[in-house]
C-alpha cells in the first residue's frame, strides 16, 4: 500500500499493512523550512512546499493542510491580528451585540485573499503528490465556533445561556454554518482526499454536553452531510475532554474523529473502535514536545496495542504540534507506529 491507499483503507474498514500516520505540524514543518509563518500563510507554493518537505523527510502518510483558526472569520468580517511568526489571531468581533445578526450580509468568501491562499495551496500539494500521498483539506472552523468568533467568546458564551436569545443564536449558527458549507465546496474542487473542521469552542470543557446537542451537533451534522453531497469524507476535530459526548460526535455523520489527549483513550477505543475512524491523540506539548523520545514511544505503543483489535486508527497528535517539538521525538512517533 502508498500513503494515501493506507487511509483509505482505514476509512473503509479495512486492515491497513501498518498504523497510518496524519500529522497535524504546519507550525513545526514551516520552522524546519526556515519559513515564518508569515511568509507560510502569505504564498501557496511556500505552504505546499513546507508540507511536502516535512513528508520527505518523516515519510508519514496524511497531510493535514492548515493555516490557521481565523480565516473564515476574517472572510466575514471580524478584525484578525496577523504575527510574524505566530499564526493568525482574532483581534476583536463583529458583532457588538446578537441584534445585529439581522444585519448580517453573506460574504463571497470566494474572493477573500486568504481563502484563495489556503485553497491554492492545497491543489498545488495535490498536483505536486502525485496521489501518493492523503491530502486533508482543513476547512478552519465549524458553525458553532465561528459563531463565537463573530459575537467574540465571552459574550457569544453568556447569549446562549439566555433562553430569549435562542432565535438569535440559531440565526448566527444558519449564518455560521452557511460559510464554513461554502468553504467545504471550494475545497472539495481542489482535489483533497478529505475536508474537516474544528469546533473546539463546542468542547465539554466550555459547554454542557446538552448545549452542544442543542447548538453545535445540528449543525455539525448539515456540515457533514454537505461535505459528503460534495463527494468527500469528513474529519471533526473538538479540544479538550470530550469523553461525555464522544457518542453525540458520532451520530454526526463524520467519518473520523480527531480528538485531544485530555480524552480518555480507553473511552474513546470502547465507543469507536466498531463505529468510526479515531485519528489522534498524542500530547502535542507535553509529550511530543517536551517529553523525551521514550516517553514518545510510550505513548504511541500504548495506542498501538489499544487499537490492535480495529483497523479504525489514524495515529496523530491530539491538536497542533508546536513549532518547536524536536525532530527525534517525530522520528520516534513514526517509528514506533511502524513497527
Amino acid at each position: 500500500m502508498n500513503s494515501k491507499e493506507r487511509i483509505e483503507a482505514v476509512l473503509s474498514g479495512l486492515v491497513p499493512d501498518r498504523t497510518p500516520i496524519m500529522l497535524h505540524n504546519f507550525m513545526m514543518a514551516a520552522k524546519e523550512s526556515g519559513v515564518t509563518m508569515s511568509q507560510y500563510r502569505s504564498h501557496p507554493e511556500t505552504i505546499a512546499m513546507v508540507h511536502l518537505n516535512a513528508v520527505e523527510k518523516y515519510h508519514y502518510d496524511g497531510v493535514l493542510i492548515d493555516v490557521d483558526t481565523c480565516t473564515l472569520a476574517g472572510a466575514v468580517g471580524v478584525p484578525v491580528d496577523l504575527p510574524d511568526d505566530e499564526p493568525a489571531r482574532l483581534s476583536g468581533a463583529l458583532l457588538a451585540s446578537l441584534e445585529q445578526v439581522n444585519d448580517l450580509e453573506m460574504p463571497d468568501i470566494s474572493k477573500d485573499e486568504r481563502v484563495q491562499i489556503w485553497l491554492a495551496a492545497c491543489r498545488s500539494i495535490v498536483r505536486q503528490s502525485g496521489g501518493r500521498i492523503y491530502i486533508r483539506g482543513n476547512c478552519d472552523q465549524a458553525a458553532f465556533s465561528l459563531a463565537s468568533m463573530i459575537r467574540g467568546s465571552q459574550d457569544w458564551l453568556m447569549d446562549i445561556f439566555d433562553p430569549s436569545n435562542e432565535q438569535l443564536v440559531h440565526k448566527l449558527l444558519e449564518f455560521s454554518t452557511e460559510v464554513a458549507c461554502r468553504f467545504i465546496d471550494l475545497m472539495s474542487q481542489t482535489g483533497v482526499d478529505m475536508v474537516s473542521n474544528g469546533d473546539s469552542m463546542a468542547s465539554p470543557d466550555l459547554i454542557s454536553p446538552d448545549m452542544y446537542r442543542r447548538f453545535a451537533l445540528p449543525y455539525e451534522k448539515k456540515i457533514v452531510a454537505y461535505a459528503h453531497k460534495c463527494g468527500k469524507p469528513y474529519m471533526l476535530h473538538i479540544c479538550g475532554c470530550v469523553d461525555r459526548i464522544i457518542d453525540d460526535m458520532i451520530t454526526s455523520g463524520a467519518d473520523a474523529l480527531e480528538l485531544d489527549y485530555k480524552t480518555d483513550i480507553t473511552v474513546i477505543h470502547s465507543k469507536c473502535r466498531d463505529r468510526i475512524v479515531f485519528c489522534g491523540n498524542i500530547d502535542p506539548s507535553g509529550v511530543l514536545t517536551l517529553g523525551s523520545s521514550d516517553d514518545v514511544r510510550q505513548k504511541v505503543s500504548e495506542l498501538v496495542e489499544l487499537y490492535s483489535d480495529s483497523p479504525r486508527f489514524i495515529l496523530n497528535a491530539g491538536c497542533a504540534i508546536p513549532a518547536s517539538a524536536p525532530a527525534e521525538n517525530i522520528y520516534a512517533m513514526i517509528e514506533t507506529a511502524n513497527l
